[in-house]
């Protein structure tokens, strides 16, 4: 049977109370729409079409993709004045439940997919006579008595494609709103003695939709419980799952510890005995074995990615940034910064430093307040740091440049030329634009053999 979806995303959404579309709001780390989108790829029908109004613009611009169609509904007069077969903003629904609804139709009959809920405010009632469907009646043009029916429509259909389009032609607004409202043909079927079905979910979260913020910030939280669930069920240790957010995908090992307030987002891989503390947020990075990040780290590889190596220990108070390769063992401490730069095996920056565009030897132990200096305002360079090399408190490396491998670096030196293998280099190899400071011999061996802690 040949499958043609439509999604409904042509609302303003005026109780979400903001300017961007409704479908576009996140859930998840994800819009709306993109969940919605994501379900009806697993249908794999024949083409999607999806309807839009209110920021068309940006729906379109949001959700490119082969096989899909943009429709523009102008002005917004309710569901009936455009085809539906899901809704943009009841984004949970799985494609098991709309596969089910598909096979009750069968090409032949209209099927509705219903579920039983303990508060169906807002939802279009279910009018039944016995397992006969009569027809659906929306919550405000609903009578008292209709008020106390539990069995509401989700907003999901399945139709005869030829009979749709003629009924479809058919719908007034003669309504409390002056509307029109797809629910109408429900009625129609039946006087056209079309068949009418109801295949009911089991799950209210699925169909569950989002018409404002406390409705969004409830259906995130039950999103997150589920994940969460899924996560302890697997053997990930998590300090409370209530407070607990991924918006994305997170892969954990065995004996993983999660601790409270941690955020999640893009793709995050995690291995095995990895300890991360409080409040951290870590997006598009992979975790090796036995890494712990300690609490109110930052971790954000964007496109490029962040690599932290077995056994490293990073934070608190750390941030990586795009392109990080930390290898096993590596430390980075408190208020460090790391950006598009590689450390080798046991390089060590405890504190207070920032290494960008760098590449970084093993051993390396790199001083507090240091910094590489990689843009001269035009262009970025790298800088290079051999094996064991130490660099003292408060340095500025003036990329290039390059350490040779065992160089030390005094403390408070500007560099701004290559110190080559096992040089002790202080502050008179500072750049030609400082006022070079004259010291003894005896002095600068001390400088030399300053050490960061």
């Amino acid at each position: 049977m040949a499958l043609n979806i439509v999604i409904m995303a042509a609302g303003k959404g005026t109780r979400m109370k903001s300017t961007a579309p409704k479908v576009l709001h996140k859930l998840a780390g994800r819009s709306l729409l993109a969940h919605v989108l994501g379900t009806a790829e697993q249908l794999q029908a024949q083409r999607t079409v999806v309807i839009v109004g209110h920021g068309a613009e940006l729906v379109e611009a949001s959700a490119p993709g082969p096989g899909r169609q943009f429709v523009r509904q102008e002005p917004q007069l309710g569901t009936g004045h455009a085809v539906q077969h899901l809704n943009g903003d009841v984004p949970l629904i799985r494609a098991a439940t709309a596969r089910a609804l598909i096979e009750a139709c069968g090409g032949e009959r209209l099927a509705l997919l219903t579920i039983a809920l303990p508060d169906p405010t807002g939802y279009g009632r279910i009018l039944r006579q016995g397992q006969r469907v009569l027809g659906i009646v929306e919550h405000k043009d609903a009578t008292p008595e209709q008020h106390a029916l539990r069995e509401v429509y989700t907003g999901m259909m399945a139709a005869p494609t030829a009979w749709l389009k003629r009924a479809v032609a058919r719908l007034k607004n003669d309504n409390a709103q002056r509307e029109y409202y797809l629910t109408d043909i429900v009625a129609m079927a039946a006087a056209d003695g079309v068949p009418v079905v109801a295949s009911q979910a089991t799950d209210e979260t699925e169909v569950l939709g989002v018409n404002s913020p406390a409705q969004l910030a409830e259906l995130e939280r039950r999103v997150q419980r589920a994940q969460a669930d899924t996560l302890m069920e697997a053997g990930v240790r998590l300090a409370d799952p209530a407070r607990f957010d991924v918006r994305g995908e997170l892969i954990c090992g065995s004996d993983v510890e999660i601790d409270v307030g941690c955020v999640f987002e893009g793709r995050v891989s995690v291995g095995s005995n990895v300890r991360i503390g409080a409040y951290c947020v870590i997006a598009n990075a992979s975790i090796a074995d036995g890494a712990v990040i300690h609490p109110f780290t930052h971790i954000d590889g964007e496109k490029l990615g962040v690599q932290i190596g077995a056994g490293a220990l990073i934070g608190p108070f750390a941030r990586l940034r795009p392109g990080a390769q930390l290898g096993d063992e590596v430390h980075i401490g408190n208020f460090v910064e790391v950006k598009n730069s590689t450390l080798a095996k046991g390089a060590k920056a405890n504190h207070l430093a920032y290494l960008g565009d760098a590449t970084v030897g093993e051993r390396v132990n790199y001083g507090a307040g240091s910094i590489t200096a990689n843009y001269d305002g035009a262009n970025k360079h790298r800088t290079v740091i051999g094996n064991d090399v130490h660099v003292g408190s408060n340095c500025v490396l003036v990329a290039p440049i390059t350490l040779g491998d065992g160089a030390t670096i005094g403390g408070g030196s500007t560099l701004a030329k290559d110190a080559p293998a096992a040089a002790c280099e202080d502050e008179e190899a500072l750049s030609t634009t400082s006022a070079a400071r004259h010291r003894s011999s005896h002095a600068r061996a001390l400088s030399c053999g300053l050490r960061s802690r």
